[in-house]
């Protein structure tokens, strides 16, 4: 894991800028600044309703702010589609893997690529996919509906990879798993991370989160509270006793 502070010299690769954002009346993002660089591995924390989600609808442009910037590579991009932002790099593993149920593995991966047009980039990234995820290749022509939860995670972040992005959003990665799962899918994390991959996730699974993130957040009600690294945050009063579980007192 790389500190904090070696990362400051190098600009972002994708930051919100004083952003608000509202559904309607309700006001899901509160002045929210935050700032994700290249080859970072970073953690947005909070518990329901927090606005976690909104944020990661936020960045894709699935949900315009009404103020603030939303920045890639240095552009403002509130105004550009999803697309255009994928197409830039920006690829997400959505909440509960979303996979099609009735397409056989396979025809999952081909989707992630469906913005690729070189056929050849795309049979060497499969490759890969295979090598990280072996038991993604033993089930290639199994429908995605009958795999367990721990081969679907496998399954949904081997799409995004077709996509061959610069920085991989993840949306509650833990979300559904067995216990037992939730080990081995952060180290999958950890791993896609050290192939040279930016990663920011947003989990509820705090104390997992941090022991492989680089920095992290804490919303409460749409608002940071708390902004630090993950080594820092670990050990903080208040996110011990909110979200750890556990207490100094």
């Amino acid at each position: 894991m790389s500190s904090a502070d070696s990362s400051t010299d190098v600009p972002p690769l994708l930051e919100m800028r004083s952003v608000n954002a509202h559904y309607g009346a309700v006001h899901a993002l509160r002045d929210v600044n935050l700032s994700i660089r290249a080859g970072e591995l970073v953690c947005l924390l909070g518990g329901n309703a927090s606005g976690k989600s909104t944020t990661l609808k936020t960045l894709l442009g699935m949900l315009k702010p009404s103020s603030g910037e939303v920045v890639l590579d240095g552009e403002v991009v509130n105004d550009k589609p999803t697309s255009y932002r994928v197409a830039r790099g920006v690829t997400m593993v959505p909440e509960n893997r979303r996979l099609f149920k009735r397409l056989s593995v396979r025809e999952n991966l081909d989707l992630g690529a469906y913005l690729r047009s070189d056929s050849d980039g795309i049979a060497e990234d499969l490759e890969r996919i295979f090598e990280l995820f072996p038991r993604v290749k033993e089930r290639l022509n199994q429908k995605a509906g009958t795999l367990s939860g721990g081969e679907q995670q496998m399954v949904a972040m081997g799409r995004a990879l077709m996509a061959r992005p610069r920085l991989l959003l993840m949306d509650e990665p833990s979300m559904g798993l067995a216990p037992a799962l939730v080990q081995q899918n952060f180290e999958l994390i950890e791993q896609i991370h050290a192939s040279g991959l930016t990663v920011f996730m947003v989990e509820q699974n705090a104390n997992m989160a941090l022991s492989i993130a680089d920095r992290g957040w804490v919303l409460q009600t749409g608002r940071v509270v708390l902004d630090d690294s993950a080594e820092n945050l670990l050990t903080h009063p208040e996110l011990r006793a909110s979200y750890l579980g556990q207490s100094d007192t």
